[in-house]
């Protein structure tokens, strides 16, 4: 590994992890293309789609925890939807990630082009006064919680994303979590299902150590710095720079595969 090879992957790893930690999404969604397409631009050996979507698992693991400790106060935690979620996000990433080590890589690029393009769709679907329920009165489907959390859980579990790009927008329009609440939880939640995304990655034989291992440390940095900035953004900044952050990597992604 030279100096360009190593600023280049911890760049993309900060990067990633701080806008993680702001909008509670795991980073994948970020990582997974520019890990994709940045690495070349410099001259340095491309990662194949099963080494990307290895390195994202082991990276989001570490991103999901610092964001978490730096919402661990403040109440926005919610255990219940954190269960929930969390156990059917697990069982799907599991068995997504074991089923991926079969697929192709346009199979493994399209499949993560459609959760991006299911999560922008959602994103810009308009979300009305969720973020005038106080705290401690949330309520939701546990049960639609968990159906939805275990398709998310294949999808992301295939492509080495934890899925937080995708959850983000289903507790914040079909569950009609706050925002916030929904940014810390999600954090959570995700941490839960990279574990499952981590273990089949690894077993399987899809992770290129030493750049995740770059990845990870950058993470620890970034993640909980971003979500301290998230904490002290207007919501509603949040969810715009979410819905376009989805919206680009999806056109990008389409392109990829369409072109």
């Amino acid at each position: 590994m030279d100096i360009t090879f190593i600023i280049t992957i911890f760049l993309i790893g900060f990067i990633g992890s701080y806008i993680s930690g702001m909008l509670g999404i795991g980073g994948s969604i970020i990582k997974y293309p520019m890990l994709l397409y940045i690495p070349p631009i410099f001259g340095l050996a491309a990662f194949s789609a099963h080494e990307v979507s290895g390195i994202s698992a082991v990276q989001v693991l570490f991103a999901s925890i610092g964001g978490v400790w730096a919402y661990r106060k403040g109440g926005y935690l919610n255990k219940p939807l954190i269960l929930y979620m969390g156990i059917s996000v697990l069982i799907g990433s599991v068995i997504g990630s074991f089923g991926s080590q079969s697929m192709s890589e346009d199979g493994i690029n399209i499949v993560y082009g459609l959760l991006a393009l299911i999560a922008a769709v959602m994103m810009f679907i308009p979300k009305k006064g969720i973020d005038d329920i106080p705290l401690d009165q949330v309520k939701f489907n546990k049960w639609l919680a968990a159906t939805l959390a275990l398709i998310v859980g294949l999808g992301s579990g295939i492509v080495g994303a934890a899925g937080g790009f995708l959850l983000v927008p289903i507790m914040l329009v079909v569950l009609k979590i706050p925002t916030r609440v929904t940014i810390a939880s999600s954090l959570a939640i995700t941490f839960i299902s990279s574990i499952g995304a981590t273990v089949g990655k690894i077993s399987t034989g899809q992770v290129d150590y030493y750049p995740a291992i770059i990845m990870v440390v950058a993470s620890i940095i970034a993640a909980p710095l971003g979500a301290m900035a998230g904490k002290k953004m207007n919501t509603k900044i949040l969810q715009v720079i979410l819905a376009l952050l989805i919206l680009a990597t999806a056109v990008k992604i389409w392109l990829g595969i369409l072109l």
